[in-house]
């Protein structure tokens, strides 16, 4: 788990993680902006098969909304196209209109981002000078605060949003703005969360660089780590060659009955992961088998 510097691609970091592990094997769990940072969770080697359990996560972000001017980003990397004074507004107002994004809501991506439209990324349309019609996508906002304002003619508000995949900050932000009659834009978004993988676990990408190679491995979670947001059975030892096998585990092989929804994580009794699994009648039926 590092913690993206601004100014980096998520594609950099990466990049960045192979040479420093020296293997090829690594994805991430979702893209940060080059402006933002935070939380990027990496797996590597064979864990990268667990990414797809990883991108459907919850995610928490503080950052600030910059009310009064409008970007074609949406952010502070991009061009002012539009500015009204927000010396008008005050805390209370912008809590209440923050307040309202909170729930499920259609959001419209930005034109930057890797939002594909026709099989392209938005960026690379927005590079040629494009602007093209995007249809709004469903996005769940479990929280969004306000947790300080400062007003002026560009007003700034800090806030903090815990937000279902997919939704993008700068669209929040933009919205926001248009919602006060300022239009506003983002900046200094910091991803603070993902699913139970917090920044003050992340590891900086100098601090990787600096450890020996042996002490960095050290740094590495295991697996497990990767899906504890799963429901989590335990293999009883007689259920291991089947398991290896790909059959059906019936509830004399698992030391608990399975929860009825997957998909699950299956353990062994010392806590290793060794498949993720779906429930199915008579027992569970292992999709990704971990365990050699």
């Amino acid at each position: 788990m590092v913690d993206k510097p601004v100014g980096w691609t998520s594609h950099d970091v990466v990049g960045k993680v192979r040479r420093l592990f020296d293997t090829q094997r690594v994805g991430h769990a979702g893209t940060l902006d080059p402006p933002a940072s935070g939380v990027l969770v990496l797996c590597l080697g064979s864990s990268t098969r667990l990414l797809e359990y990883l991108t459907g996560c919850d995610k928490a972000y503080r950052g600030e909304v910059v009310l009064g001017a409008v970007t074609d980003t949406y952010d502070d990397a991009g061009t002012v196209l539009e500015t009204a004074a927000a010396s008008a507004l005050t805390a209370d107002q912008v809590a209440a209109a923050l307040a309202t994004f909170v729930g499920t809501i259609g959001q419209i991506p930005p034109m930057v981002s890797a939002k594909k439209v026709g099989g392209r990324p938005l960026h690379q349309l927005a590079r040629q000078g494009k602007v093209i019609e995007r249809a709004a996508c469903q996005v769940q906002i479990h929280e969004a605060r306000l947790t300080s304002f400062t007003p002026g003619e560009l007003a700034v508000a800090a806030i903090e949003v815990v937000c279902g995949p997919g939704t993008y900050i700068r669209s929040l932000a933009h919205d926001l703005g248009l919602m006060l009659g300022v239009g506003g834009h983002l900046r200094k978004l910091c991803r603070t969360r993902v699913g139970d993988h917090r920044l003050d676990e992340a590891h900086s990408l100098s601090e990787l660089g600096e450890l020996a190679p042996p002490e960095r491995c050290q740094r590495l979670l295991g697996p497990q780590r990767a899906v504890a947001h799963l429901p989590q059975v335990i293999v009883a030892a007689a259920g291991l060659l089947p398991l290896r096998q790909g059959k059906v585990l019936g509830p004399e092989l698992l030391l608990a009955a399975p929860p009825e929804q997957g998909p699950l994580a299956l353990l062994s009794a010392d806590g290793e992961l060794l498949a993720i699994a779906a429930p199915v009648p008579g027992g569970v039926h292992p999709e990704k088998v971990l365990v050699s």
